[in-house]
């Protein structure tokens, strides 16, 4: 991951998702056991919670900025992440630890592997329709333009790209783009608007094949590999600075 990610956008953030075929062991003894290792290498992650929906949290409480690093057990999936890390190195040493050591304390295996998830996000602050500025900014010169900007459109109200592409022959690999719009229709109808996010997502997922015989935490770091080229040569240049900059135009 590059240092400059946070450089880019109002907030950077890393997120992984590993959903099993089967759900979790949620037994006492066995979340306390994983959380305390946890909090063994990450010391501030120290505010446990459930929240109502029955999912447990382990996470940091924030710091003089927004830094924080996140772990939630849901019965069917292992989640975890970095808001704003201050050090990239940090992104990928939480995720070690943690497929380091969920597996044998949350009793699962290679079998019971479905698919895991890795996520970049991009939050660029702006107070104004998002779908608007999207469209204006990625659509202009598009022939999809003359619909989502012509004549006929008295606002641009739903303007988010969603593009897939298979990393590999096999389709096991794969990576997704999104372009996230908060705007509501009744903004755009009344002319006041919220500041909000307005966010790119990267997606890197990987589906378990009966061949793979690989470390979790080796497909993990590959990922994050794809997700670094991804981002660095596609996403930022193709997405996020435009957007950064077509928002600092109307500011």
């Amino acid at each position: 991951m590059t240092q400059h990610f946070g450089a880019v956008c109002d907030e950077f953030f890393v997120s992984s998702r590993l959903f099993l075929k089967l759900d979790l062991p949620l037994e006492r003894e066995t979340i306390l056991h994983f959380f305390e290792r946890v909090r063994k290498e990450f010391p501030g992650m120290s505010k446990f919670r459930r929240r109502e929906d029955g999912c447990l949290i382990l996470e940091e409480e924030p710091d003089e900025g927004v830094s924080r690093r996140w772990v939630r057990i849901e019965p069917n999936s292992l989640r975890f992440g970095h808001f704003a890390p201050s050090d990239v190195l940090k992104v990928r040493a939480l995720s070690n630890v943690i497929f380091e050591h969920a597996p044998y304390h949350l009793t699962f295996s290679e079998i019971d592997y479905d698919h895991l998830e890795l996520i970049y996000g991009f939050d660029l602050e702006y107070r104004g329709n998002h779908d608007q500025l999207v469209a204006e900014t990625l659509w202009t010169d598009h022939p999809l333009g003359g619909f989502v900007l012509g004549e006929d459109a008295a606002h641009t109200i739903d303007a988010q790209p969603y593009f897939g592409i298979a990393l590999t022959p096999e389709c096991d690999l794969q990576a997704f783009v999104e372009t996230k719009s908060r705007t509501a229709t009744y903004e755009v109808r009344t002319g006041e608007f919220e500041r909000q996010p307005l966010s790119v997502f990267l997606t890197i997922r990987k589906y378990w094949t009966t061949e793979e015989g690989r470390d979790l935490k080796d497909i993990a770091a590959s990922l994050y590999d794809h997700a670094d080229e991804l981002a660095g040569d596609k996403v930022v240049p193709l997405l996020v600075n435009p957007l950064a900059q077509a928002i600092a135009s109307r500011m």
